[in-house]
């Protein structure tokens, strides 16, 4: 009885250990498994904290690959107009530049006198009106002759190019010498193919600045047609043939299918085409002699040369170009927010 005894107290012994020992492995396992499911979540916390840590280094990223190229705007753009803005705001003829008197501090006396004068109001507005039927008209011929490119065969397309693309890459001063030959009364062909016989365009001031026109259409016309043109190549073809199919005309189709398309690029266009037609010099001095007789063609780029380098009037000159350069910024700005609002992307 007594070995019986010792026996089943063994056996019961060795049964509460065997039970201890598996209470224990399910305690480590339990453990092993919170362990093991805690740690996806450590892991995908600290993943989070290098993904943003790596987010706000790669912020200054893009800035660095831009440094060079804003160190060289900074250079030759921002540079220039601070000492365009500083001279205009000081008392600087060929009397400071000589060293003969010294600089003085005019404060808005310029921009005053500038106001003040009749000439610079008449050439103020005869460059407004000028620069808008330039890009109007512009615009018209370049989206014209781009939806033109989509409707002929290869071969005319490639002649068209071509041609448009040498009026592109030609000078300003090239192409003014050679429109005034064209249209000269003496020797020019068009007055003897017109019958106009000696009609001299360039002395009536309506007739110099259209002839003008005629040139900076010329040589701006092909940026607008070939950017448009390869907007509307993007256009899916399946859009523009539902619309032909359904009766719409090729005026109904560019108005209601091509423009709103187009619109990011017509806008970017519209702002070159405002810059570059706004601040025209070369045309108009080559074309009218400066300005044309009594001044009766300048805009505001030719009215600057001559107040700044003919008159010696520097301060008047930086004056004119401040100017010009608010009136580009505010057109500019005025023409995407009204963008914005009608909720066009850009």
């Amino acid at each position: 009885m007594t070995t019986t005894s010792r026996t089943g107290t063994a056996r019961t012994t060795s049964g509460a250990d065997k039970a201890g020992a598996a209470s224990g492995a399910d305690k480590a396992g339990a453990a092993s498994g919170a362990d093991g499911a805690g740690a996806p979540h450590r892991e995908g916390r600290a993943a989070n904290r290098s993904g943003l840590a790596r987010g706000r280094g790669s912020g200054w990223t893009p800035w660095l690959y831009l440094l060079p190229a804003l160190a060289v705007l900074g250079a030759l753009l921002l540079y220039p107009i601070y000492q365009l803005g500083l001279i205009s705001f000081l008392e600087y003829t060929q009397a400071q530049v000589s060293g003969g008197e010294p600089t003085s501090f005019k404060g808005f006396g310029n921009y005053t006198a500038l106001f003040a004068d009749p000439q610079f109001r008449q050439v103020l507005l005869a460059t407004v009106l000028f620069a808008a039927a330039c890009v109007v008209t512009t615009l018209a011929v370049g989206c014209a002759l781009a939806v033109l490119l989509t409707r002929v065969r290869a071969l005319p397309r490639l002649v068209l190019m071509l041609a448009a693309l040498g009026a592109w890459a030609t000078p300003a001063i090239t192409g003014s010498t050679v429109w005034v030959f064209l249209f000269d009364p003496d020797f020019g062909p068009v007055n003897r193919l017109l019958g106009l016989g000696d009609f001299s365009w360039t002395y009536g001031r309506y007739s110099a600045f259209a002839l003008v026109l005629l040139e900076v259409v010329w040589c701006s016309f092909p940026f607008v047609m070939v950017t448009v043109y390869a907007g509307i190549r993007a256009i899916p073809s399946e859009v523009l043939e539902a619309a032909a199919l359904d009766g719409a005309s090729q005026w109904r189709i560019w108005r209601s299918v091509m423009a709103p398309a187009l619109r990011p690029i017509l806008v970017v266009v519209t702002i070159q085409s405002v810059i570059w037609d706004f601040k025209i010099f070369t045309q108009i001095y080559v074309m009218t002699n400066g300005g044309g007789i009594a001044g009766q063609n300048l805009v505001l780029n030719v009215y600057a040369y001559q107040k700044a380098f003919a008159s010696s009037e520097y301060s008047l000159g930086s004056a004119i170009g401040v100017v010009t350069l608010l009136i580009l910024l505010a057109v500019t700005l005025v023409y995407l927010r009204l963008l914005r609002r009608r909720g066009e992307e850009l």
